[in-house]
């Protein structure tokens, strides 16, 4: 059969949408294109004309909440239509509760081959493209995702052709000759608003945008913190995207340069998503934009593919997770996305890249502070993303890696990074539910709230040194630390010869209140699993308001300035923390202590008792004579310095 000159093939196609919409038959499976892709002029025209069909089940994925098809879905679910939307959710929110017996739970990655094999036939599809190009090619513009594969497997292609939709570059073309019915209609896509921020959005974006290195592709889920967090990646360079939402505050990023998709691995020089959910502004951004692609979902959120990139960084959020580190997701009220749906894609494809990371982001309370978002236990059947899939997890209170642990190593971790108020009851919890030994002591720690900004990442030539302070889950790494020192500096330490390092001689190390008592650690290699190479401690004594401090090094980082980093670092947070001054306690020939002190921006006094020497100073005396540590200090230890013990 010969293929028609497509300019005749489109002006023969052209129908109103009630006459396409006729087409339809009652009985049949309609897809109808998703998020601010829906072609709104079909989707209200096809419900203005409900009385005419009965039984029409109409399938999509769970789109933003005031589109046409979402309306219809809260007002008429046992109607004339059923609605059958694609989501991975838990369907536990109280908001999707309607919708709950007709949720189809599936990876969205999985959705364009449940078309195809026709395991899920459908009858008709309604998208929505860009008018033809010279050749009869139509973009499916900002709804790539699922709809390419509704085009190709649907008995009726019904195509809105709105001039405002933009020309997406990619595999996102279907031909007027692939479509069965045209309807022309101009009208204004859909656009969402700023999505809300939690409170906490700041804290979290900070130390998740410390874990993402330059050069690093990112996915971005629609949870309620991408705004903060791609404000905190604004210091970075040469960041690559695949994703697959592209929202306005990426594209603010490509803009500043940030985003130049680089070192991506594959589709180097190209930003990858399906699907463009923002404002106008941004679809006149993606309009035939050279460095912009848009492809189907089993492609983008296939974790195959997504393996293939260079650092690839899976950034979500999710709504609830237990001890254990099983996490459940929901769309939030005014964010009916499908975003949940690509979730575990990513999620298991970034663990699979070389140095990829998944992080999921969970605000520690509820929008009113009234209850935990980390819970005890979680009931399976709200489980989204298996606790075997869970590795990195920020709250506003820190930060934790928990592939690779132990259920009481879970338990604390999580515990930490809960809201101080819910400790007591979660550590009682994970006691009961036997994640924790019964030797396990309720510390202060429990109640202290994680000073974030204490962590810093420096460079002493081709290796990397974090300098954070110690959690809960810090105990063993702690303990392999000592047993790792040279002799000589433990007896420097602890002013004898020992041999063994047990979790309780430690204890007062990792289990500290970040105020009267503080540790910080100097650790190389992966976050999560690094290495201690040196500990600074300050523990107050009350009745004097001076904390001591003590430090230790081993001995392939000694002589690099890691001690001075230390030093200054216990001393600003002593002082923040109302404390009046340092002390240390050492033998009488340790010059390196007393160079170290000395580098304080404060006047030192130095005294022998007992065979001991003393260095003492009040932050109230400064150092007139050093200027230089006096800059040192007003930068919050920013230099680094090569003399060391």
């Amino acid at each position: 059969m010969t293929t028609p000159y497509w300019p005749d093939a489109y002006l023969s196609k052209r129908r109103e949408a009630s006459d396409a919409i006729r087409m339809i038959r009652s009985g049949q499976r309609i897809f109808i294109g998703s998020s601010c892709g829906e072609p709104q002029h079909l989707a209200n025209t096809l419900i203005q004309m409900a009385d005419q069909f009965s039984d029409l089940e109409i399938v999509r994925l769970m789109s933003i909440s005031d589109s046409p098809i979402t309306r219809l879905a809260n007002e008429n679910i046992y109607g004339n239509f059923s609605i059958r939307n694609i989501y991975h959710g838990s369907a536990t929110a109280k908001h999707l509760l309607p919708s709950k017996p007709y949720i189809t739970p599936i990876h969205i990655s999985a959705v364009p081959g449940l078309f195809l094999k026709r395991q899920l036939p459908l009858n008709a599809a309604l998208v929505q493209t860009s008018p033809p190009d010279d050749f009869g090619w139509m973009s499916l513009g900002i709804s790539v995702d699922i709809s390419m594969a509704a085009v190709q497997s649907a008995d009726l292609v019904i195509a809105q052709i709105n001039p405002k939709m933009p020309r997406v570059l990619g595999r996102s073309f279907i031909h007027v000759n692939d479509v069965h019915v045209i309807v022309e209609k101009e009208e204004p896509l859909l656009t969402i608003d700023d999505l809300p921020e939690f409170e906490t959005a700041h804290k979290i974006a900070h130390l998740v945008a410390n874990l993402i290195e330059d050069g690093a592709t990112f996915q971005l889920g629609l949870g309620a913190t991408p705004k903060a967090i791609l404000m905190a990646l604004s210091d970075k360079n040469d960041l690559g995207v695949h994703t697959q939402f592209i929202i306005d505050g990426i594209m603010d990023l490509v803009s500043m340069g940030i985003i130049t998709n680089r070192y991506k691995g594959i589709n180097n020089g190209k930003l990858v998503a399906s699907t463009a959910v923002g404002s106008a502004n941004l679809y006149d951004f993606i309009h035939d934009n050279p460095s912009i692609e848009f492809y189907p979902a089993d492609y983008v959120n296939h974790p195959g593919i997504i393996a293939q990139h260079n650092k690839m960084m899976s950034v979500n959020m999710v709504m609830e997770m237990d001890l254990t580190g099983q996490a459940s997701v929901d769309a939030l009220p005014n964010n009916y996305f499908a975003g949940v749906t690509s979730m575990i894609d990513f999620v298991r494809g970034a663990m699979l890249s070389p140095n990829g990371k998944s992080i999921l982001l969970i605000p520690s309370t509820s929008i009113d502070g009234a209850s935990s978002r980390i819970v005890g236990a979680m009931e399976s059947g709200g489980v989204v993303i298996p606790r075997g899939d869970v590795s990195y997890v920020v709250s506003e209170f820190g930060a934790v890696n928990l592939f690779g642990k132990n259920l009481q190593e879970r338990a604390t971790a999580m515990i930490s990074l809960a809201h101080p108020k819910f400790r007591d009851e979660l550590f009682a919890k994970a006691k009961e539910l036997g994640l924790m030994t019964h030797s396990r002591q309720l510390g202060e720690s429990i109640r202290g709230v994680y000073p974030a900004g204490l962590e810093e990442i420096r460079k002493y030539g081709d290796q990397t040194v974090t300098f954070r302070p110690a959690k809960p889950v810090d105990d063993r790494r702690i303990q392999e630390h000592f047993y790792n020192l040279d002799k000589k500096d433990v007896v420097a330490r602890f002013f004898h010869e020992k041999t063994s390092f047990l979790r309780d001689d430690v204890e007062s190390m990792f289990e500290t209140d970040y105020i009267k008592n503080l540790t910080i650690l100097a650790l190389t290699g992966e976050f999560g699993f690094g290495n201690v190479v040196a500990i600074g401690v300050y523990m107050l004594e009350p009745h004097k308001n001076i904390a001591e401090v003590a430090f230790s090094v081993t001995r392939p980082w000694q002589e690099k300035g890691i001690a001075t980093v230390l030093l200054l670092k216990l001393a600003h947070a002593a002082k923040d923390n109302g404390i009046s001054g340092l002390a240390a306690y050492t033998v009488p020939d340790n010059t390196g202590m007393v160079k170290l002190f000395k580098k304080l921006p404060w006047s030192i006094k130095q005294s022998i008792d007992d065979g001991i020497m003393i260095l003492t100073c009040n932050f109230e005396e400064a150092a007139e004579e050093i200027t230089e540590a006096k800059n040192m200090g007003k930068k919050e230890c920013h230099t680094t310095i090569k003399e060391d013990l």
